[in-house]
């Protein structure tokens, strides 16, 4: 018999699925209706008036006063927030700064709003209600549900508190989840991972889960430790985990080793949260791609990532998409973020409505020779290779050998396998078949004789782990890049294979 909480939340989904459906049904008018608000609303901030939104109107005009930024362009604007300095950005002060891992200026701060915290947790929320009004399965909210993430610890800087985005969240989970969420406060506060992670094991094996979240990763880590403690599949230790949810890296790789893990097929959703903003989640189960958040007070331009670097790029509204096109994505919102490049490279699967999937980030690719592979064709190829195999692999990564010491250069696949290829020679072939059907200019490139084919360099047993733990970003939100343009990261591995 199912509980109050869970007949309730049936009702709740559809009025939610209904809402949904509304703007998706008008998306060209809902992200006017933003962009209007946007611009209306920080007009007599600094950035407004340094921009003159007070003459802004139309996309037109917005492109050609406001430049595409990433975080060091837009830093001196922050570090004015970050003084304690109000409506810089946007109105007032931010309630919080989400803080990050820079590339080149150490720690970013990346501004949550009044406006814009809301749109973090609905859309959250809204991802489990639409898949509770798609299948009717709603018995798992009964149950103990974890979310594997950051300290909640908050810090404080000129009266703003700042922690991860995913510690922050934790503060706003609904009452009526508190009793069922999972890990304890205590437990949470935790700062070293492998710590925190064996005390989460301690303090879930004998409850009744039925939701576990997170990065892929970072859960692998989490359900590999259950085993080992129990000696049971993870199925089998919670007999009603039926739901996965997940973020911040394809799923796919991982897919064949969490359901060796878990002994069972269990159902998943897609998130696509990040500090500067919540962008989509999956809104069916049986539809490729994550809605895009088109009502969460976020304005969105793409760039064909193909032509980002050069000068002057064309930047497009939802409008002008088009279907399987890399496009880098640019966002303007309600945190005081102004044509600001997060990073990512996205492709549409669907345009009615706008659903997409992540494919990489413009700064992880692999162009060493003009080949422009990005991180989902690689993926791709992993996937296709393993496929009807009994090959499982934990993580990889992938770099340019530019100078080998013998033969022409080629593509270095770093792999920790659970289940190694018994052919090794074919899985290469099947890899690099792959890639070369995706990618053109890699098939020109090795046809032409500029590359000779891939090699795989085999990683020891958590090999990734002890490189994610010598750079300090063991756990967390922390991920792997999928592949590099230098040898940074490769280098890094290979001498920690020689040395420990």
């Amino acid at each position: 018999m199912p509980s109050v909480k869970a007949a309730l939340s049936k009702p709740f989904a559809k009025i939610i699925a209904w809402r949904i459906k509304k703007w998706a049904s008008n998306p060209i008018e809902t992200q006017e209706n933003v962009f209007q608000n946007l611009i209306t609303e920080a007009k007599n901030t600094v950035f407004g008036k340094d921009h003159n939104f007070s003459e802004i109107i139309t996309h037109e005009h917005f492109k050609s006063k406001v430049p595409i930024r990433d975080y060091e362009d837009l830093k001196p604007y922050v570090e004015r927030v970050v003084k304690g300095e109000e409506s810089i950005l946007w109105k007032g002060k931010p309630l919080y700064f989400a803080k990050t891992s820079g590339t080149t200026s150490g720690a970013k701060y990346i501004p949550i709003t009044k406006e814009s915290m809301p749109t973090h947790v609905d859309a959250a929320r809204n991802a489990i209600l639409m898949y509770i009004n798609e299948t009717g399965n709603s018995k798992f909210v009964d149950g103990k549900m974890i979310f594997l993430q950051g300290s909640p610890t908050l810090e404080e800087k000129n009266g703003i508190k700042l922690g991860r985005l995913s510690g922050i969240v934790a503060h706003y989970v609904p009452k009526y989840l508190q009793k069922n969420r999972l890990p304890s406060l205590k437990t949470n506060c935790i700062e070293d991972w492998e710590t925190k992670v064996n005390a989460i094991v301690e303090e879930t094996i004998d409850e009744d889960m039925t939701v576990i979240s997170g990065i892929p990763s970072w859960v692998q880590m989490y359900f590999e430790k259950l085993i080992e403690k129990r000696g049971n599949k993870v199925g089998e230790i919670f007999k009603n985990f039926n739901l996965f949810i997940f973020g911040g890296v394809n799923y796919e790789p991982y897919k064949a080793k969490f359901e060796n893990l878990i002994g069972r097929k269990v159902d998943s959703i897609e998130l696509y949260p990040a500090s500067e903003g919540f962008f989509a989640f999956q809104d069916k189960q049986n539809e490729k791609g994550m809605l895009l958040q088109l009502d969460s007070g976020i304005f969105y331009e793409f760039v064909e990532a193909e032509h980002f670097f050069s000068d002057n790029p064309e930047r497009i509204t939802i409008k002008d998409v088009k279907l399987g096109v890399n496009y880098v994505m640019i966002i303007s919102t309600t945190a005081g973020l102004w044509a600001y490049n997060v990073g990512d490279t996205v492709q549409f699967m669907s345009l009615k409505p706008y659903r997409l999937i992540v494919s990489g980030r413009i700064k992880h690719f692999i162009s060493a020779f003009g080949e422009h592979v990005i991180g989902k064709e690689v993926e791709q190829a992993l996937k296709e290779a393993t496929e009807n195999t009994s090959i499982t692999v934990n993580e990889f990564t992938v770099a340019p050998q530019i100078n080998p010491e013998e033969g022409l250069p080629y593509h270095e696949w770093f792999i920790e396998y659970e289940n190694e290829p018994e052919n090794k020679a074919k899985f290469i072939e099947d890899l690099e078949q792959s890639l070369q059907k995706q990618n053109s200019y890699y098939l020109d490139l090795i046809k032409g004789k500029v590359l000779q084919p891939l090699k795989i360099t085999r990683v020891k047993k958590d090999g990734f782990k002890t490189y994610m733990k010598s750079i300090g970003k063991l756990g967390g939100q922390n991920k792997i890049p999928r592949l590099s343009n230098d040898r940074k990261v490769a280098d890094k591995i290979y001498e920690l294979q020689l040395t420990k």
